[in-house]
C-alpha cells in the first residue's frame, strides 16, 4: 500500500511538471472542450450554491414565522401566561429560536456575497479570457494552414511547369531530328524549350522559398506560439480549479463562522429549560388565584322539632296574609334570580327607624303593645329604584350582569385578587403620573428657555400645555390616593383576618352564646347568591337603573340562616315587610341588622320578616355560613 502511494505521488509528480504547450500540441480541440466542460462545472457548482442559499433563507423565513406564531399576542390572556416559568422558558427558546434562524439568514447573505457573486463575476471573466486563447491559438492555426497552401500551390505550380518544360523539350528534340522541318520551325521549338526550363528553374525557385518559409513558421507554430497559448489555457484552467476550491472552502467556513452562535443559541434553549421552577410555578398559581376567603365551618344540625310558641294575633296576621299569597308551585313561570316573597321584601323593608322598646319589663305594663311605625306606604317605583341602588341588595343581580367589567372599587372579587388588582391599578397610576411630571418638567425647562430667548419662542403658548398637564397630575393624583385608601383597607382587613384573636373578638365569640350589640355598626358579608359583597364605605352606586322587571320571579333557594333570636317584647307587624312576633318567641335571624334597627328572620319556610333589633336577643352561629363576614 506504500509503494502504491509512492507510485501514485510520482505520477502526480510527473503530471504536475507536464506542460499543456508540449504534451497536448496536436489536442487544440480536446483542449477546448474540455476548457468548455470546466466552465460548465464553475456554472453548475454556482447554481448549486445559490439554491442552498435559497434553502437557507426559506429555512429561516419559517422558522421566523414559526416563532413568530407562538410569540404571545398583545393585550391578550397568552401575555398573563408567561408569567410561569415554564412559559418563559418557552418564550426564551422561540426568542433563541428566532437568533438561530437570524444565523441561517447570514449563511444564505455569506454564501451569496463570498461565492455566488465571485463566481458570477469570475465566470464572466473566465469566459472572456478563454475566448481570447482560443482566437490565437486558431489566428495561429489559420496561419500555418495558410502557409501550407501556399506551399502546396507553389508546388503544384512548380510540378506543372516540370512537366510542360520537359514536353517542350521533347517536342524540341523530334523537331530537330526531323530533316523536313525548317530551320525556323527548329528555331522556334528551341526557343520554347528553354522558355519552359526558366519557368520551371522559376518555380523551383519558389517553391523551395515557400518551403524554407513553411518549415520555419511551422517550427515556431509548434514549437513557440501554441505552447505559448496552450500553457495560457492551462493556467487559466488550473486557476478556474483553484477558484472552485477556494469557493469550497469559503462554503464550509461560512457554515463553521455561525456554528458559535448556533451553539450558543442552543445553550440558550438548555438554560431556558433549566430555568423552569415547578415550586415557583405552583406559587404563582396560589398567588393568582387565591381568594382569601376562610373555608366554611361544619354545617349545625337544625332542629325542626323545636316547638315554635304563637299567639293569637300572630296566627291571624299569618292567617291573613296567607290567604292572599299564590302558590309556589305557580311561580315558575319564568326564571328569575330572586323569590316573590323574597324581593317584595326586600323592596317592602321598613325604612324608618323602628319602635323604642318599652320602658316597662314585661308587655304586660304597655296595653296594647309597641306598635309598629304608621306611615304611608312609598311607591313601588320608588323603592325600586331604592333597591337597585343598594348595594348590598344589588349583588344578587350579578347573575344578570355578566358581561360587566365590575366597579372601580374591584369589590366585586376576592379579599387578595382586590388587593393585586388594585396594587396593579396604583402602579400604572404611578406610571402615567411619572410620565405626566416628566413632561411638566419638560415643558416648564422649554419656557423658561423662551423667557431668556424670546427670539426662540412665545414663553404664553406653553401655558394651556402646563395648565392641562397640571389638572391631568391633579386626577391621577387623586386618583392614586383614592385606591390607596382601597388598598389600605383591603390589607387592613386581610391583617385582620389572618389574626385569630382579632378574627373571633368581633361580632361573636368563640362558643357563638354571647349576645351581639344590636347597635353596632353594619359588617360585610356574603350575599345569599355567594357572591362577595363590600360594605358603604367602599359602595359605588349603578349608574344606569333597570325600571323594566316581570311581575313573576323564580323560587331559589332560601337565605341561611345565620342565627337565632328570643324576642323580648311582643311585636304586631302592621307595615308591609314586617313580622309579628310574640314575647319569648324563638325565630331565625336570616340578615342581620345593617344599621337602620332592623333585623330580617324567618319563622318556617314561607314566614319571614323584618322586626326592630331592640325588640330581640341576637345569637349569631359561628360556623353558619351567612354569619362570616368577608371584606
Amino acid at each position: 500500500m506504500h509503494r502504491n502511494r509512492g507510485s501514485f505521488g510520482r505520477n502526480c509528480t510527473e503530471t504536475m511538471s507536464c506542460r499543456w504547450g508540449t504534451e497536448l500540441w496536436d489536442q487544440f480541440d480536446n483542449l477546448e472542450k474540455h476548457t468548455h466542460w470546466g466552465i460548465e462545472f464553475v456554472e453548475r457548482y454556482t447554481k448549486f450554491v445559490k439554491e442552498r442559499s435559497e434553502i437557507e433563507i426559506s429555512y429561516a423565513k419559517q422558522i421566523r414565522n414559526l416563532s413568530k406564531k407562538y410569540q404571545p399576542k398583545k393585550n391578550s390572556r397568552e401575555e398573563d401566561e408567561y408569567k410561569y416559568t415554564s412559559c418563559r422558558a418557552f418564550l426564551m427558546t422561540l426568542n433563541e429560536l428566532n437568533d438561530y434562524a437570524g444565523q441561517h439568514e447570514v449563511i444564505a447573505e455569506n454564501l451569496t456575497t463570498h461565492i455566488i457573486c465571485e463566481l458570477t463575476r469570475y465566470i464572466q471573466e473566465l469566459k472572456a479570457e478563454r475566448k481570447s486563447h482560443f482566437h490565437d491559438g486558431r489566428r495561429a492555426q489559420q496561419h500555418i494552414e495558410n502557409s501550407w497552401k501556399q506551399l502546396e500551390s507553389s508546388k503544384r505550380r512548380f510540378e506543372r511547369d516540370c512537366k510542360e518544360a520537359d514536353r517542350a523539350q521533347q517536342y524540341f528534340d523530334k523537331i530537330d531530328a526531323d530533316i523536313n522541318v525548317t530551320k525556323a520551325d527548329v528555331e522556334k521549338a528551341r526557343q520554347q524549350a528553354q522558355l519552359k526550363h526558366q519557368v520551371a528553374e522559376d518555380s523551383k525557385n519558389e517553391y523551395l522559398t515557400y518551403l524554407q518559409k513553411f518549415n520555419k513558421e511551422q517550427n515556431e507554430h509548434y514549437y513557440s506560439l501554441i505552447p505559448h497559448i496552450f500553457q495560457k489555457i492551462q493556467e487559466m484552467e488550473e486557476k478556474r480549479i483553484e477558484k472552485v476550491g477556494e469557493s469550497m472552502k469559503t462554503y464550509a467556513e461560512v457554515n463553521r463562522k455561525v456554528l458559535p452562535i448556533v451553539s450558543k443559541c442552543l445553550d440558550g434553549m438548555t438554560n431556558a429549560a433549566a430555568s423552569i421552577e415547578p415550586t415557583m410555578v405552583s406559587s404563582l398559581v396560589v398567588e393568582s388565584f387565591k381568594s382569601g376567603f376562610e373555608p366554611p365551618g361544619d354545617v349545625e344540625v337544625e332542629d325542626y322539632s323545636l316547638s315554635m310558641r304563637r299567639t293569637v294575633s300572630e296566627s291571624s296576621y299569618l292567617n291573613s296574609r296567607g290567604e292572599g299569597k299564590p302558590s309556589r308551585s305557580n311561580s315558575r313561570g319564568k326564571l328569575w334570580p330572586f323569590k316573590r316573597n323574597k324581593l317584595m321584601s326586600l323592596l317592602a323593608s321598613p325604612r324608618q327607624p323602628p319602635p323604642p322598646p318599652p320602658t316597662s319589663p314585661s308587655p304586660g305594663a304597655v296595653p296594647n303593645g309597641p306598635q309598629s311605625p304608621q306611615q304611608p306606604k312609598e311607591p313601588l317605583s320608588h323603592r325600586l329604584n331604592e333597591f337597585m341602588t343598594s348595594k348590598h341588595k344589588m349583588q344578587c343581580l350579578r347573575s344578570l350582569t355578566r358581561g360587566g367589567s365590575g366597579p372601580e372599587d374591584c369589590s366585586h372579587l376576592p379579599p387578595e385578587q382586590r388587593r393585586k388588582k388594585l396594587q396593579a391599578k396604583i402602579n400604572d397610576i404611578n406610571k402615567e403620573l411619572q410620565k405626566e411630571v416628566d413632561q411638566r418638567d419638560a415643558l416648564t425647562k422649554m419656557k423658561d428657555v423662551y423667557v431668556k430667548n424670546p427670539h426662540m419662542g412665545d414663553p404664553n403658548s406653553v401655558d394651556p400645555r402646563l395648565e392641562e398637564i397640571g389638572q391631568d397630575i391633579d386626577k391621577l393624583e387623586l386618583d392614586s390616593r383614592k385606591y390607596e385608601a382601597w388598598l389600605l383597607e383591603v390589607e387592613t382587613r386581610l391583617a385582620e383576618k389572618s389574626d385569630p384573636h382579632r378574627r373571633q373578638s368581633g361580632l361573636y365569640d368563640s362558643n357563638a352564646t354571647t349576645p351581639v350589640n344590636n347597635n353596632c355598626a353594619p359588617v360585610n358579608r356574603e350575599s345569599p347568591d355567594g357572591s362577595y359583597t363590600e360594605d358603604h364605605s367602599t359602595e359605588h352606586h349603578l349608574k344606569s337603573r333597570s325600571t323594566d322587571f316581570d311581575d313573576d320571579f323564580d323560587d331559589e333557594d332560601p337565605l341561611p340562616t345565620i342565627g337565632t333570636c328570643k324576642s323580648l317584647y311582643p311585636f304586631e307587624g302592621q307595615n308591609e315587610g314586617t313580622i309579628s312576633m310574640a314575647e319569648g318567641e324563638l325565630l331565625y335571624v336570616i340578615e342581620e341588622d345593617k344599621g337602620d334597627g332592623w333585623t330580617r328572620v324567618r319563622r318556617n319556610e314561607d314566614e319571614e320578616g323584618y322586626v326592630p333589633t331592640s325588640y330581640i336577643k341576637v345569637f349569631f352561629d359561628t360556623n353558619a355560613k351567612g354569619a362570616m363576614t368577608y371584606i
